[in-house]
């Protein structure tokens, strides 16, 4: 058996980002111009008017004060509220590898290895660009990478389940080590014409390189332990599908062909799910509270981390033991965890231990318990 061990990370962040602001100006216009459209049935007490959204509503929800995107522009045009991307011929790289190939250059920099040093490929993502060939098997092309790779989607989860397929793999001796990428394009599969989530999302990629510790050029992060649940709910989901057309209907502007989620029922039903979740993880491995340097969490909801925080230290958190990045990205689905991994794990010392979380839609919840050294 090998020691599997983190040995770099990397983020691509886009460089066009959306305030609260500029978000609820162009929420607010689309509101008027609904509202308007509607005025007859919003009279009749047939049709429910929009309400306005605002800045303080959505940090008071969320922490978010701003978002990462790929295309702004269409998003903030009330009569549009989507990304515009340009259309890629099949000869071209997709937008997901393009965005993966950057964050995985990044992460192999840092571990100071090459593309010939990695063994698989994991693209780990909530929502993929398409169904085939897998977009893992392109980002190994781009990378000339021998080898094997593969897709896989356990939502917001996905990054940390990505880590345990790739931990178990290097453990067994199959390889010697791991890419797992996570590009998350989330700003088209939300709904930003919902005020009840508009301002949830943002776009991010991000990479970890897991290899045998034996085989580290440097500080490494031992991966000591993982461990992954799962259960189902409806209470997050997305039903589009390649089956859409098949049914009738099927193709209409439904609602719940973008991101839906029942807030209130996830919050109670996630949270002590994701407590107990990590309680036991650390109590079966021998990790008290105390032990535990630094909690990296999915990046959804402040209010969500601040508990989870506590539950799991028995106490209110230190600033800097539980850092959030969500009020800089919003919430990036399977690349949150890792974002606040790659940008808040540099300090800690020799033998610190930390775990690194997230959770969402399933529901899922995936940890990972790991050890500095050097």
């Amino acid at each position: 058996m090998y020691t599997p061990a983190i040995t770099g990370t990397g983020v691509f962040t886009p460089d066009q980002v959306i305030t609260n602001a500029e978000l609820v100006k162009a929420f607010n216009a689309y509101v008027d111009i609904y509202n308007k459209e509607h005025a007859d049935e919003i009279e009749a007490g047939t049709l429910p008017a929009k309400e306005y959204s605002s800045e303080d509503f959505i940090v008071k929800a969320s922490g978010i004060e701003q978002r990462y995107v790929i295309d702004k522009v269409g998003i903030l045009n009330p009569h549009v509220m989507h990304p515009l991307l340009r259309q890629r011929s099949d000869d071209e790289p997709s937008l997901m590898a393009e965005m993966a190939l950057d964050a995985a250059h990044k992460a192999l920099a840092q571990a100071g290895k090459t593309s010939a040093d990695v063994g698989a490929v994991i693209c780990a993502a909530s929502n993929l660009e398409r169904a085939y060939p897998a977009v893992a098997i392109e980002i190994q092309d781009l990378l000339e990478i021998n080898g094997f790779a593969f897709d896989m989607n356990v939502a917001c989860s996905s990054a940390t389940f990505g880590i345990q397929a790739a931990a178990d793999m290097i453990r067994a001796g199959s390889i010697r080590s791991a890419l797992v990428v996570n590009p998350e394009i989330c700003s088209a599969h939300l709904e930003w014409r919902d005020r009840d989530c508009h301002f949830i999302f943002g776009d991010v990629a991000t990479a970890t390189f897991i290899e045998r510790a034996e085989d580290a050029n440097g500080a490494y992060f031992e991966i000591k332990s993982t461990r992954c649940a799962t259960e189902f709910s409806n209470n997050i989901r997305n039903n589009n599908g390649f089956l859409r057309r098949s049914r009738p209907d099927g193709v209409a502007d439904r609602r719940d062909m973008q991101f839906m989620q029942n807030g209130r029922k996830v919050f109670k039903e996630v949270l002590p799910m994701v407590s107990d979740h990590i309680a036991g993880h650390m109590g079966d491995e021998g990790v008290a509270p105390g032990d535990l340097k630094r909690l990296w969490l999915h990046q959804a909801n402040k209010s969500m981390n601040d508990f989870i925080g506590r539950k799991v230290l028995g106490r209110i958190p230190e600033p800097g033991e539980q850092p959030n990045i969500l009020q800089d990205y919003a919430n990036t689905s399977s690349a949150g965890s890792i974002i606040a991994f790659s940008q808040n794990s540099s300090d800690l010392e020799d033998g610190d231990t930390g775990l690194i979380c997230s959770f969402g839609a399933g529901y899922s919840v995936g940890s990972v318990i790991v050890e500095k050294h050097g």
